[in-house]
C-alpha cells in the first residue's frame, strides 16, 4: 500500500490532488469536487492497481451508525468523481469498476515528494507484453516505465537536459490482436512522422528509413547511432471500436535517458487531434522553439468521420505505383470523400493516385491529370497550408501544365510548410536537377539523405537527378547501389542501363534494359531504351521489332507517343519522330516535359530547328 502523506501532491495524467487541502486541480485550475468523491479518489490512490472493495469504501465514507442508501450513495459519488476527471465506466482511464466487488485506480500516479533516483538506469526496449499492458489493460503498466519518477528525474536534471534536434519515430506496434490491423499501426506511424516533419527545428527521419526496424529488438541507442539522431520514439497503438489509444515513450539515444512516457486516447473522429497532441507533447518535452504557425497547427485539428479515416488508412496501405492497387486505393479514397467531404488528406491521396496513373502511362494524360488537379484544388480549399497538396500541385504544374514558375513556387512552398518532408524534398531536388540548377540540386539531395539515410528512395531520386545532369559515370555508381538494394525494381536496372549507355557500354546497357523490361512487364520507357541500345550496338533489326510492337500496342490501348518518337529517332526516321513528338505535345505528355531536356535517345534531333521550336512552344526554361 502506498501511504499518502499530507504534504504530498499526488499527480496522475493532467491532474493533481492535495490530500491536505482536499483540492483537485487540472493543469493548474481547480476542479470542484465534493468530499465523498474526493474520499473515493484518495482511497483508490492509496492502493493503485489494487481493488478497493465496496465495503472498504462504506467504512471510509459513512460511520457504522449512519443510515444511508449505500449503493445509491456510492454510485453517485463515483459518478461525480468520474465527471470531474472526464472519465467513463465504459472506457476508463483512471477509475475502473469491478462489478459487485469495488473499484481500482488504473493510471500512473506518483507523490510529488518522491525522491529522484541518484543514478539513471538504462531503459530497455518495451516488450510486446509490456506495451500490451500499457495500451490494452491500462496506463498503470507505465509504472513499469517509471513515468512518475521520470518527471522527478527530469525536474532535478532540468539544467542538464540534453538538446534534441533530431528524432526517429519507430513503427508503432499493433496490439489489436488482428493482423489485418497492421495497416492501421503503420499508417499511424506515418501520420506521426508527417506531423513532426512540419517542425522546422527538428530533423525527423522518414518513414522509409524507420520501417526497417519493424519487429526488430535492437537497443534504442544502437538504432539512434544508425540513424544519426538524438532521440528515438517507440510505442504501440490499438483501435477498438471508435477509440484509439497510443502509448509512447521518448528516449535520448546516446545516454539511454527516458524523456517521456505517456498514453493518449481519443475517439477515432479526433484521431488528427490525437496525432498532433503526441507531436505537441514531444516538442514540449524536448523544449523546441516553435513558430506561431507551427503552434497553431498543433493545437488545432479538424474532426474526421471515423469511417472516412478507416477508408483513408486502407488506401495508404497499398502501393499506388501498381495499377491494380492504384485502382483499389482510389476506391477507398472516393469512399473516404463520400463519408467526409471535408477530409483534405483524402483529396490529396486521390490526386496522387491520378498523377501516378498519368506519369506511369497507365492512362492518357487527359484521363488522369485534370482529375488530379481538381482533387488538389479541393484539398487546398479545405486546408490551404497542406504541404503535401502544395508539393503535388508543383509536380502536376511541372509534368502536365508545363508551368515552370508555379512548379518552382509550389515545390519550394511545400518545404516551407514541411521542412523535413522526405518526399516533397525529393521532388524539389529532382526539379532543380531537371532545371539544371546543379549546385542547388546536389545540396537538396544531401538534405534528402539526412532524413532518409538508409532506404533506397534517396538513391533512385539521386539516380534520376544524375540522369538529368547527364553525369553518366556517377549515375552508374548510384544505380549499382540502387540495384543492390532493390534487385527486383525495374527502375534500378533502367537507370543502370542509362548510365552504361551514356558511358558507351552498349552491351552492358542492353542486359540492364532487358532486365528492366522483364521486371516492368513491358513498360514502354525501358522498352524504348532497349531499342536505342540495340541500335547503338548495330542491331537495327531488334530496334525495328520493338518499334513495331509499340505501334501495335498503341492501336489497342494507350502508349506514350513520346516513347514511340524516341525509337523513330533511334533508327534515323526524324520526320516520324517529330510527328510523334507533336502528338505528345498536343496531349501534354508528362514524358515530354520530364525527359526531353536530357534524354540521350533524342540527341540526334537536337540540332534540328524543329526541336528548338518545340522547346520554345513549351516555354522551356533555359
Amino acid at each position: 500500500m502506498q501511504k499518502i502523506q499530507p504534504n504530498h501532491l499526488i499527480r496522475f495524467g493532467i491532474f493533481e490532488v492535495n490530500p491536505r487541502t482536499g483540492e483537485l486541480r487540472s493543469k493548474g485550475s481547480r476542479v470542484k469536487l465534493q468530499d465523498q468523491p474526493l474520499q473515493v479518489l484518495l482511497a483508490v490512490l492509496e492502493k493503485p492497481g489494487e481493488v478497493v472493495t465496496r465495503e472498504e469504501l462504506r467504512a471510509r465514507l459513512w460511520p457504522a451508525d449512519t443510515f444511508v442508501d449505500f449503493d445509491h450513495g456510492l454510485n453517485a459519488a463515483v459518478k461525480r468523481l468520474r465527471d470531474a476527471l472526464g472519465d467513463t465506466a465504459e472506457n476508463p482511464r483512471y477509475i475502473e469498476t469491478l462489478p459487485r466487488r469495488g473499484y481500482r485506480f488504473i493510471a500512473a500516479a506518483v507523490p510529488e515528494a518522491s525522491q529522484p533516483e541518484k543514478t539513471q538506469s538504462h531503459p530497455k526496449r518495451w516488450s510486446p507484453a509490456l506495451i500490451a499492458a500499457a495500451v490494452l489493460v491500462s496506463a498503470a503498466a507505465l509504472l513499469v516505465l517509471d513515468a512518475g519518477g521520470l518527471r522527478s528525474r527530469l525536474w532535478s536534471r532540468f539544467a542538464a537536459q540534453p538538446k534534441i534536434r533530431s528524432l526517429a519515430v519507430l513503427p508503432l506496434a499493433n496490439l489489436s490482436g488482428d493482423p489485418h490491423q497492421e495497416y492501421f499501426a503503420d499508417a499511424m506511424t506515418e501520420q506521426l512522422i508527417s506531423e513532426l516533419s512540419r517542425i522546422g527545428s527538428l530533423k525527423v527521419i522518414s518513414r522509409t528509413s524507420v520501417m526497417q526496424y519493424k519487429g526488430q529488438k535492437k537497443p534504442l541507442s544502437e538504432i539512434g547511432r544508425e540513424l544519426n539522431v538524438d532521440a528515438v520514439m517507440e510505442g504501440a497503438v490499438v483501435c477498438s471500436g471508435n477509440r484509439v489509444r497510443i502509448a509512447a515513450r521518448l528516449i535520448y539515444a546516446p545516454g539511454d535517458q527516458q524523456l517521456m512516457a505517456e498514453t493518449y486516447e481519443r475517439d477515432l473522429g479526433d484521431v488528427l487531434k490525437l496525432q498532433r497532441e503526441v507531436a505537441e507533447t514531444i516538442t514540449q518535452k524536448v523544449k523546441l522553439k516553435l513558430t506561431a504557425v507551427e503552434e497553431a497547427r498543433l493545437r488545432n485539428a479538424p474532426e474526421v468521420n471515423p469511417e472516412a479515416y478507416q477508408a483513408y488508412l486502407e488506401a495508404t496501405g497499398l502501393d499506388w505505383a501498381l495499377y491494380q492497387e492504384n485502382e483499389m486505393a482510389r476506391s477507398y479514397l472516393e469512399k473516404a470523400i463520400q463519408k467526409d467531404p471535408g477530409f483534405a488528406d483524402a483529396y490529396v491521396g486521390l490526386a496522387v493516385t491520378y498523377t501516378l496513373l498519368g506519369e506511369q502511362r497507365f492512362r492518357a494524360p487527359k484521363d488522369a491529370f485534370p482529375q488530379a488537379k481538381q482533387a488538389i484544388r479541393k484539398a487546398l480549399e479545405l486546408d490551404e497550408k497542406n504541404c503535401e497538396a502544395h508539393s503535388w500541385l508543383g509536380r502536376i504544374s511541372w509534368r502536365y501544365d508545363w508551368d515552370w514558375q508555379t512548379a518552382a513556387r509550389e515545390l519550394s512552398y511545400s518545404l516551407e510548410l514541411c521542412p523535413n518532408g522526405a518526399r516533397p524534398r525529393r521532388d524539389h531536388a529532382l526539379y532543380l536537377a531537371w532545371n539544371r540548377r546543379d549546385a542547388e540540386a546536389l545540396a537538396e539531395m544531401a538534405k534528402c539523405r539526412e532524413v532518409d539515410p538508409i532506404r533506397s528512395e534517396p538513391l533512385w531520386v539521386e539516380a534520376a537527378m544524375y540522369y538529368h545532369l547527364r553525369n553518366y559515370k556517377v549515375l552508374t555508381e548510384v544505380s549499382r547501389s540502387l540495384a543492390a538494394l532493390r534487385p527486383n525494381a525495374w527502375f534500378a536496372h533502367y537507370w543502370f542501363g542509362v548510365g552504361y549507355e551514356g558511358s558507351g557500354q552498349s552491351k552492358e546497357a542492353i542486359y540492364e534494359y532487358q532486365r528492366a523490361v522483364e521486371l516492368s512487364q513491358g513498360d514502354s520507357d525501358p522498352t524504348a531504351a532497349l531499342a536505342h541500345a540495340y541500335a547503338a550496338s548495330g542491331n537495327r533489326a531488334e530496334a525495328l521489332k520493338i518499334l513495331q510492337e509499340l505501334e501495335r500496342r498503341s492501336r489497342a490501348g494507350y502508349v506514350s507517343p513520346y516513347m514511340i518518337a524516341t525509337v523513330h529517332a533511334t533508327i534515323g526516321d526524324k520526320n516520324k519522330a517529330f510527328a510523334y513528338l507533336e502528338k505528345a505535345y498536343l496531349e501534354r505528355s508528362s514524358d515530354l516535359s520530364y525527359f526531353l531536356k536530357a534524354d540521350l535517345r533524342v540527341d540526334s534531333l537536337r540540332s534540328d530547328p524543329r526541336f528548338q521550336e518545340l522547346l520554345r512552344r513549351m516555354n522551356f526554361p533555359q
